[in-house]
C-alpha cells in the first residue's frame, strides 16, 4: 500500500525518513536536502494534490496527505499511481472564484492552459471530461447542470455535496492564496 492509499483510507500514513529521501533519490545531491524537499513538496502540491507534512522534525520524518482534507481515492492511472486529487483540487478553485458556478467552457479553458485538454487523453489524467463529468460527478465531488441560455444549452460545474463535506471555501481560498 502506498502511502497516498493509505492516507486516503484513513489508515496512518506510512512516513518517509531523510535517510530514505537520500538513500532512493538524492544519493549524490546530500548537500540539498534541505531545498529539495521544499521544491518537491510544492509541485507535489500543485500537481498531485498531496502536501508534505514533517511529522517530526528531529528525525525528518515525513507524510503525504490530500490537500484541502479531501478523501479523494486515489486513482489509478495504468497501475502507476499517480493521485488525480490535485486536478480536482484546480477544479474546486476555479468553481469558488467563478462565484460558486464555473460555465463548462471556462472551466476547460483554464485546464487547457494547463496542458489538459477535453477528449485529449493527459498521462496523469486520463481523459478529462470523463473524469470530471462521469467519475467526479458520480462520486458528487462535482455537479455538473445543463444551463439553458436562448437557443443554447450549455453546462455549468458545481461543488458537489462531497466536497462541501470533506473540505470548505475558506479552505480552498487559503490554499488559493498560498499559492498565488
Amino acid at each position: 500500500m502506498s502511502w497516498y492509499d493509505s492516507c486516503s483510507a484513513g489508515i496512518s500514513p506510512r512516513s518517509l525518513t531523510k535517510a530514505e529521501v537520500l538513500n532512493s533519490f538524492l544519493q549524490d545531491y546530500q548537500d540539498y536536502f534541505l531545498v529539495v524537499p521544499s521544491q518537491a513538496s510544492e509541485y507535489l502540491q500543485l500537481v498531485f494534490g498531496l502536501e508534505v507534512k514533517d511529522v517530526d522534525p528531529s528525525e525528518h520524518t515525513y507524510i503525504l496527505v490530500p490537500t484541502l482534507g479531501l478523501t479523494l481515492k486515489e486513482m489509478l492511472r495504468d497501475g502507476q499511481g499517480l493521485p488525480k486529487a490535485g486536478l480536482l483540487v484546480v477544479i474546486l478553485c476555479l468553481i469558488t472564484v467563478e462565484d460558486n458556478r464555473a460555465p463548462e467552457e471556462e472551466i476547460w479553458g483554464a485546464l487547457s492552459r494547463m496542458g489538459v485538454c477535453p477528449g485529449r487523453e493527459h498521462y496523469i489524467y486520463g481523459e478529462p471530461r470523463e473524469l470530471l463529468t462521469q467519475v467526479w460527478v458520480r462520486e458528487v465531488y462535482l455537479e455538473y447542470q445543463q444551463v439553458f441560455d436562448g437557443d443554447s444549452a450549455r453546462y455549468k460545474f458545481l461543488w458537489g455535496p462531497r466536497a462541501y463535506v470533506e473540505t470548505g471555501k475558506f479552505k480552498v481560498l487559503t490554499y488559493l492564496d498560498t499559492v498565488s
